[in-house]
């Protein structure tokens, strides 16, 4: 392909150029020449991309203080990202000149060009890659929400409450640090937070006692999710776009993670009696009427957990997307609810619990939060705007350090998966070049955004789902939060993300 610049004889503003794009193919010695002519308006596309852009600084302002505001941070993000593309395809064309020349021409194949045209190109292969990349984040997500409400339903977390009968306030703390750390590591980290929320509000009667148990569980569900790449929203998008490996990720994020995790629980163990005062209470109605027998509920959980620790390995072998093999884990897990629960209810029961209570209203939330904010940083990539942005950062974008500070601080108050995405939508994962340590597959660059973004909700209740949980839960004071728990947590986590990157 051959760009040729023309001036029109002064017929076009000076911040207008006239593009003619020749496309020429030798075929037996004939060439066949197919020319179009696009005319760029770079004003308006400025304009236009100051718009987006303005529009989407606006939604992050909204999302970070949501707590003040009460504007629901998952309709901000729905209409940000839906806007954002309603304005791009205003000026489609334009802007698909600007970013994918070459490909909208072999688009066209030789057919003028024009608005409809443009649209078209746009939905086909620009909007619906973003819509398809968004999508398999919210299948997987969905699917190992529905496999947690099954495993609740049929009460095979019970044993939880079991584990957590002392009177002693360092053993229960460290108890309920340890298993959500571990469930956080293998279930979605909001997910694991609210559950381990309501079993403790169940069984400790002193709400500032409960705080302390709440800022443990906080903890511990952010520093296990970013343990493995199935254990946050945030592990998951790198994992699927193919920056991390499973494997590779967890071991580096082993040490790091522990450390960020250990001193803030040690610290918080100090605000605790020797002794607390706890309440043995029948749990409040789970979803059923059953009554498995103990191999069920164990046959159960097995199913469910150990078929999430197989998504990796399933996604090694068969190169599909890990929302696959999620949803296969979930039919499995399915089949077994209903063949354990056949015989230990009435048709009637039966019935009104095939379908699991999953599409609640957080849940619906936090799913349609991750979509806005995938289509809206996905718009303001094809602006080209983020490209301004890197080439501005220069070298800086090159210091691990600086970048995992500066990151950590802005995922304290913004939205940890909307930090991630915002400093992932900087960089496409290198296939080749000088920069593979950096930027390739396991690259130091994916690791210390991720482990930044999951720890910076450990600082600011407000910068992660599972902190706003526990603020909604206990009515705790974001001032009272980092005086207590969150500058320990950001001491701890600077001290785990040195080790990081003495690891990477």
């Amino acid at each position: 392909m051959t760009y040729i610049l023309l001036k029109d004889r002064g017929l076009l503003h000076l911040n207008q150029i006239s593009v003619n794009y020749f496309y020429f193919l030798d075929l037996k010695l004939v060439q066949f020449r197919y020319f179009c002519t696009f005319a760029i308006d770079k004003s308006n596309i400025q304009l236009m991309t100051l718009v987006i852009i303005t529009i989407i600084l606006i939604g992050y302002f909204l999302i970070a203080t949501e707590k003040f505001t009460n504007v629901n941070k998952a309709a901000v993000a729905i209409f940000v990202g839906t806007l954002g593309w309603i304005l791009y395809i205003c000026y489609g064309s334009d802007f698909v000149m600007g970013q994918h020349a070459k490909d909208y021409a072999s688009f066209l194949d030789g057919a003028p060009a024009s608005s409809a045209a443009g649209k078209q190109y746009i939905f086909q292969n620009l909007f619906l890659k973003y819509v398809g990349r968004a999508s398999e984040i919210v299948l997987f997500l969905l699917s190992t929400m529905t496999i947690v409400e099954i495993l609740q339903n049929n009460g095979c977390f019970d044993f939880i409450s079991q584990m957590l009968r002392t009177r002693s306030g360092k053993r229960m703390l460290w108890t309920l640090s340890a298993i959500t750390f571990l469930i956080s590591a293998n279930l979605d980290n909001l997910t694991a937070t609210v559950m381990m929320l309501t079993i403790m509000h169940a069984i400790v009667s002193r709400q500032r006692q409960r705080v302390i148990f709440g800022c443990a569980i906080v903890l511990s569900a952010n520093c296990g999710g970013a343990l493995t790449v199935i254990g946050d929203p945030t592990g998951l998008v790198l994992w699927n776009i193919g920056a991390v490996t499973a494997t590779n990720y967890s071991l580096t994020m082993a040490l790091p993670c522990l450390i960020a995790w250990l001193f803030p629980i040690l610290w918080l163990q100090r605000g605790l009696p020797r002794r607390i005062e706890t309440e043995w209470i029948t749990m409040p109605y789970r979803g059923d009427d059953t009554n498995l027998n103990l191999w069920q509920r164990a046959l159960m959980l097995f199913v469910g957990i150990g078929g999430l620790w197989f998504i990796p390995t399933f996604h090694n072998i068969t190169k599909l997307s890990p929302f696959l093999g999620a949803m296969c884990v979930l039919s499995l897990l399915w089949i077994v609810n209903e063949l354990m629960n056949r015989k230990l209810m009435n048709a009637d029961q039966m019935i009104q619990r095939r379908g699991p209570r999953v599409l609640q209203y957080g849940v619906i939330q936090m799913i349609l939060f991750v979509l806005g904010i995938m289509l809206a940083l996905g718009v303001v990539r094809e602006t080209g705007f983020l490209n301004r942005v890197d080439a501005f950062m220069g070298g800086i974008a090159d210091n691990m350090l600086v970048v995992g500070f500066a990151t950590q601080i802005v995922g304290s108050v913004l939205d940890n998966f909307a930090t991630l995405m915002s400093m992932v939508s900087l960089h496409d994962v290198a296939e080749t070049g000088s920069n593979l340590a950096l930027y390739g597959q396991n690259g130091a660059y994916w690791k210390i955004v991720a482990y930044a973004t999951a720890m910076g909700g450990n600082i600011l209740c407000i910068g992660s789902m599972s902190g706003l949980a526990l603020m909604k839960m206990e009515r705790i004071k974001l001032n009272w939060y980092f005086v207590n728990v969150g500058w320990v947590s950001f001491v701890a986590s600077i001290a785990g993300m040195v080790c990081l990157w003495l690891l990477v």
